[in-house]
């Protein structure tokens, strides 16, 4: 029993010495008064050889001198026999550029046998490979190669290293060769492993069977690892039973939540974010009663409800599963988290997921909720009166829902919120007063806006009310703020972003703001009711907004600060030329001075704005020349001069901007050919060249090299010859318009390879679309914005087109618009016309067309304005409820074939079709003759007789005759007097005023 006893002592003793021993050797600082040990001297050599390797651009390492290495920055040595033990060499300063270590990692460092910690994290080797060498470093206990920039494969070597707890090669740029991720099943000892962005996808069906030999492990971070596989089981038990800490995110899973997960049961931070994980959310989580921290946010197919059970997780502190789809509501999940004794939650993030029902009375017993992200789901009703409640919340969002009813006012009792959203809700009604804001004392964000015009909130503030909270960010739109300019922004001085669009303001920018002296990044004060002149300069900080859009702002246009980014200054009053100080604003990236009444040509000084993504100058009196400097703005994607007074030909130039999408010249005074050098634009998807007076033939390389071509529109020009069978190359062509020119031949029957008009565009499509454009339809012009990409249509009226037209065409199913009218056109209507599914206008008037109208036209249930007039159609007009609102005569004027309703003329009872005269019955031909031959010598008879009787009589007798000419003579004099006085009337009255 003694020996026993005494055996237990010493290994005990054994046990407390090594653990002193490890303690000693991750010290600090060491060495105290004449107890010290110096630098061991095979060591220090070691380092200076370890020194020599490495570049230094900041000096860090300046105090490696000297004999003693021990005193060196970075450099720890053990108190009792001085061997090196430490190198803590990590970058202070990572986001620093100038501060990194580099070059190479001398092997001379095993020189140093009882290195024990190596940090070299943050650094910038420059894509080296991770030396072998270290896994010969036998002591090592801690490994920190983080963000490092190394490259290449993992050594495998590694796994030597049998006393290593902590390993971090995070962020670099490595990868583990196939079949050598085993080297860490050596690592028994291992606590800590990192391996974030490393690759691993050569290893992903075997990784968690790898990692399950390591029974110490406490953290395992593998994020973005491409991983691929989340094993639903595992072969054996679960050994990771000392695991506290678990994130597996960005590695693309496809499976359920595995069940092993819930085997960990004293996990306090699991982290399966931004896999593609799906299936509903287990209420095996309820077993983790240890967690802190959960995210199974961004995997998008997560859905259930988020059950009672979840909320039986007190300790819980950060909970984001937003970006899934989640449904149903969240009372109970709320209520039963808010009877733990003290619930822990401080982040709840379940923004973009499905949830509906009302937020519950029990989120105000959330005491030390600090951030609620609920945006962009179907939560409806108004926010309770507890969140009052919430002292501590700091953020709030709840945009994009479909919340409603007034604002509680206890909402004014959050003196710890900084961020407060509610945007893109129905608050319409909803008042804000000084009493919801009174003690936001900490507020520094404020969203309150809504895309749709429809004011949503009305802010009734005294205009002498003094706010206790100085804003950085005011993004209100939508709301009533007006008809003044609210005083109550006197005292905000510290703003960034100010946004009052649409805010019903009638008013001038009073003085007092300019006063305010604000930096500001964002300034919109759109579709307001603002007037007067701006001052030519506003301070802005680096690539900021400005938009003062569609208000009455007059004087010349204001060049403000060279730091905006984006100007905006379309729909108002400004004047004159545009100034040449323009490029005094170098970092324009999108310019919009459109709808105004500026005049003189376009100043040279625009070519000097290279960093220029969009030039919108449209709607305007600009006259002259478009300039050639094109070339000095190669980011250009967007060109619109349309609808001023500009002339000359197109430049050449304009086919260096091979980043353009959209070109818009037309409604002005252009002349000349299509430049050769636009083929050059290659990713075009909009030209609109239309009411100009450009000639020559259409250009085939249209066709061949703009492919991408949405909108192809030239209306109104002096296009001549053929149409190009390569236009029929633009398969995603939606809008064709070659109408109003001199275009003729045939029709090109490859049309029925536009497949562009068989297929419908979404609102995700919608982006592609840019501007606006003209669209003849439904009888008349349509201007199209938001809308565009809904139109398919296509336009080759008023040219000089012949031939039939082709079958072909009636495979463009979901084709809106066709306009053929006003050509020459012949044949028959094509039969299959019903195949035209979407069709709502169709227009072939004035042609040359014949045959029956297809019954099958009846079918087109969307069509709602047709035009046949003039053209030979015959037969019985086709009846369906369809046509019964096609009720106008005039749709059919000018066919004297056609016949029944709306007509006059009926169609005869044994043959349903009226025929023109040359199809006569020839049955009736011979009971005709003789009414036919006596109805010729009636007309002669008559004529004979008619004219004879008169001329014969005054030819006969000389005095009937001499009468007959004096009272013509006698006519001639009276309407030659006549005629004189009223010409006399109309000089002294008309001309001489």
């Amino acid at each position: 029993m003694g020996m026993k006893s005494g055996f237990l002592l010493q290994l005990l003793f054994l046990i407390l010495l090594s653990g002193l021993s490890y303690l000693d050797t991750i010290k600090l600082g060491y060495c105290s008064g004449s107890t010290r040990v110096g630098c061991i001297e095979i060591e220090r050599k070691a380092l200076l050889k370890f020194k020599e390797g490495l570049t230094d651009p900041s000096r860090r390492l300046y105090t490696w001198v000297g004999e003693d290495c021990c005193q060196w920055k970075g450099v720890s040595c053990s108190n009792s026999t001085g061997h090196v033990v430490q190198l803590k060499l990590d970058n202070p300063f990572p986001d620093s550029f100038d501060t990194p270590l580099g070059g190479e990692i001398n092997p001379s460092l095993l020189d140093l046998k009882y290195l024990n910690y190596l940090d070299l994290s943050n650094n910038n080797f420059g894509g080296i490979q991770i030396p072998d060498f270290i896994g010969s470093l036998g002591e090592l206990r801690y490994l920190n190669l983080c963000s490092a920039s190394f490259d290449g494969t993992i050594p495998p070597s590694l796994g030597n290293l049998s006393s290593l707890r902590y390993l971090d090669l995070n962020s670099n740029f490595v990868e583990s060769i196939e079949n050598h991720l085993h080297w860490l099943q050596s690592l028994s000892s291992l606590e800590y492993l990192h391996l974030g962005g490393v690759d691993l996808h050569k290893a992903a069906a075997y990784w968690l069977q790898t990692i399950n030999m390591l029974p110490s492990l406490s953290e395992l971070h593998l994020p973005q690892c491409q991983l691929s596989q989340l094993p639903l089981s595992l072969p054996s038990f679960v050994n990771l039973t000392s695991l506290l800490v678990l994130d597996l995110s960005y590695n693309g899973f496809n499976s359920t939540i595995p069940h092993w997960l819930f085997n960990l049961t004293i996990l306090t931070s699991l982290d399966l974010q931004s896999n593609n994980l799906y299936g509903e959310l287990p209420d095996e989580f309820a077993k983790l009663t240890f967690l802190q921290s959960l995210d199974l946010s961004q995997n998008s197919y997560i859905g259930g409800k988020l059950s009672k059970s979840m909320g039986y997780l007190c300790n819980l502190k950060t909970l984001r599963l937003s970006i899934n789809e989640i449904t149903g509501e969240i009372a109970e999940f709320i209520n039963a988290l808010s009877h733990c004794t003290n619930s822990s939650l401080e982040t709840l993030h379940l923004g973009y997921n499905k949830l509906t029902g009302y937020l519950p009375d029990s989120l105000g017993h959330l005491s030390n909720l600090r951030y609620l992200q609920l945006w962009q789901n179907e939560f409806r009703g108004s926010i309770p009166n507890s969140i009052g409640n919430l002292t501590s919340l700091e953020e709030l969002y709840l945009s994009d829902n479909q919340m409603s009813g007034p604002i509680t006012e206890s909402l004014g009792q959050l003196a710890s919120l900084l961020v407060l959203d509610l945007s893109e809700n129905s608050w319409e009604g909803a008042v804000i007063t000084e009493a919801h804001l009174v003690n936001l004392s900490s507020l520094k964000e404020v969203s309150i806006n809504k895309q749709s015009p429809n004011i949503s909130m009305v802010f009734n503030i005294s205009s002498d009310w003094i706010p206790p909270f100085k804003l950085t960010v005011i993004d209100i739109r939508s709301c009533q703020l007006g008809p003044r300019f609210p005083a109550w922004l006197k005292n905000q001085n510290e703003l960034k972003t100010l946004v009052l669009n649409n805010a019903r303001i009638s008013d001038t920018f009073p003085d007092w703001f300019w006063k305010l002296n604000l930096l500001l990044d964002r300034l919109d004060v759109a579709y307001n009711n603002l007037s007067g002149k701006l001052p030519n300069s506003l301070p802005f900080t680096d690539l900021s907004i400005a938009d003062v859009s569609s208000n009455r702002f007059e004087g010349p246009l204001p060049i403000w600060s060279s730091n905006v980014a984006a100007l905006y200054l379309r729909d108002n009053f400004f004047s004159g030329p545009i100034p040449h100080e323009i490029e005094k604003m170098p970092h324009l990236t999108d310019l919009d001075i459109s709808w105004n009444s500026l005049s003189g040509s376009i100043p040279l000084s625009i070519g000097n704005l290279k960093a220029l993504n969009t030039l919108v100058i449209s709607n305007n009196r600009l006259s002259g020349r478009i300039p050639e400097f094109w070339n000095n703005l190669p980011d250009l994607y967007i060109v619109d001069l349309s609808n001023n007074k500009l002339s000359g030909t197109i430049p050449k130039s304009l086919g260096s901007l091979s980043n353009l999408k959209f070109l818009t010249l037309s409604g002005n005074d252009l002349s000349g050919k299509l430049p050769s050098t636009l083929r050059n634009c290659t990713i075009i998807e909009s030209l609109d060249l239309g009411d100009n007076r450009l000639s020559g033939n259409l250009p085939t390389w249209i066709g061949e090299s703009m492919q991408s071509l949405l909108i192809l529109r030239v209306q109104n020009n002096s296009f001549s010859g053929s149409i190009p069978p390569q236009i029929c190359s633009l398969f995603t062509l939606h809008i064709l318009d070659l109408s109003q020119n001199k275009l003729s031949g045939l029709i090109p029957s490859c049309f029925g390879n536009l497949t562009g008009f068989k297929t419908e565009f979404t609102a995700e499509d919608a982006v592609r679309y840019e501007g606006h454009l003209k669209v003849v339809t439904k009888g008349r012009i349509l201007e199209y914005n938001s809308t565009l990409y809904l139109v398919n249509s296509v336009d080759l009226s008023q040219n000089d087109l012949s031939g039939v037209i082709p079958k072909e065409l009636t495979s463009l199913s979901k084709l809106g618009t066709l306009n053929l009218s006003m050509n020459h056109l012949t044949g028959k209507i094509p039969e299959r016309i019903e195949n035209l599914e979407r069709l709502e206008t169709l227009d072939l008037s004035k042609n040359k067309l014949s045959g029956p109208i297809p019954p099958s036209m009846a079918s087109l249930t969307f069509l709602n304005h047709l035009n046949l007039s003039y053209n030979n159609l015959s037969g019985k007009i086709p009846t369906s409820n369809q046509f019964q609102t096609f009720n106008d005569p005039s749709i059919y004027e000018g066919n004297l074939g056609l016949c029944g309703l709306p007509l006059a003329t009926n169609c005869t009872d044994n043959n349903e079709t009226s025929h023109f005269p040359e199809y006569e019955d020839r049955d009736t031909d011979d009971g005709d003759k003789f009414e036919k031959l006596w109805l010729y010598l009636s007309v002669v008879l008559g004529f004979f007789t008619g004219f004879w009787g008169v001329f014969g009589t005054l030819i006969i007798k000389k005095s009937w005759r001499d009468a007959y000419f004096n009272f013509l003579l006698g006519m001639k004099d009276k309407l030659s007097q006549r005629s004189h006085q009223i010409l006399h009337f109309l000089h002294r009255n008309v001309f001489g005023a």
